[in-house]
């Protein structure tokens, strides 16, 4: 397992979102995703 990028589950995600410019929003699977291409660790899942 790589140190720093565990996805993180939170109840809101609309202030991690601000946390990098490169931050997005994605729903899949009726799941709220942040994703980053450029800086990995910036992930987290909610519901």
């Amino acid at each position: 397992m790589f140190p720093g990028l565990v996805m993180k589950v939170r109840n809101s995600l609309k202030s991690l979102r601000t946390r990098h410019r490169d931050n997005q929003l994605v729903r899949r699977k009726g799941r709220v995703y942040i994703i980053n291409k450029t800086q990995k660790r910036y992930k987290a899942r909610q519901g």
